[in-house]
């Protein structure tokens, strides 16, 4: 009887692992100097402010964004061709600053608290939806820069999908 038992609870620890069409979740990947944006085609870390990596199933490394926008942008494209399996952003609340937001930091983005309709713009000049892990770092950030607190799902597609004016300044 220990036996099944065993194998039944080694299951489970792999389930932990899958997600519900039992495609296995990757991990995030630390950023690297040869990271290049999915849209851009620039380097990643050429960039200020959050990033976000996106894993497709079947895909060997993720897909690198310079701007959480276009990340959540590219999740709502109907034109998608792979499953996506992760989606990990910069946790801001453990960023050094805003011009070095971290290579390691990375939360679940379904999980973070964004701040959308702040000041401040993201790697390629467009406003940013800022990514925290805690809903304190997050109420801290709009306090400074305006912008309310949202979840990833309660973000409104004109804030990643509608016209951008690009006389903002980038940075915060």
């Amino acid at each position: 009887m220990r036996i099944p038992v065993a194998i039944l609870l080694f299951g489970f620890a792999l389930s932990g692992c899958r997600d519900t069409n039992g495609t296995e979740t990757p991990d995030p990947v630390k950023l690297s100097e040869d990271a290049v944006g999915h849209y851009c085609q620039m380097y990643v870390l050429d960039h200020s402010g959050p990033k976000a990596q996106i894993h497709l199933a079947g895909q060997p490394a993720p897909l690198w964004f310079a701007q959480v926008r276009d990340a959540v942008a590219f999740i709502r494209e109907p034109e998608k061709t792979a499953e996506i399996t992760a989606v990990y952003v910069n946790d801001m609340a453990r960023a050094a600053s805003w011009e070095d937001p971290g290579i390691d930091n990375w939360i679940v983005a379904g999980k973070a608290t964004y701040v959308v309709g702040s000041d401040a713009t993201g790697g390629m000049g467009a406003p940013e939806v800022v990514p925290f892990g805690t809903e304190d770092a997050a109420k801290e950030f709009a306090a400074r820069h305006g912008g309310d607190l949202m979840r990833l799902n309660d973000i409104p597609d004109d804030a990643v999908l509608g016209a951008v004016d690009m006389e903002h300044e980038e940075g915060s």
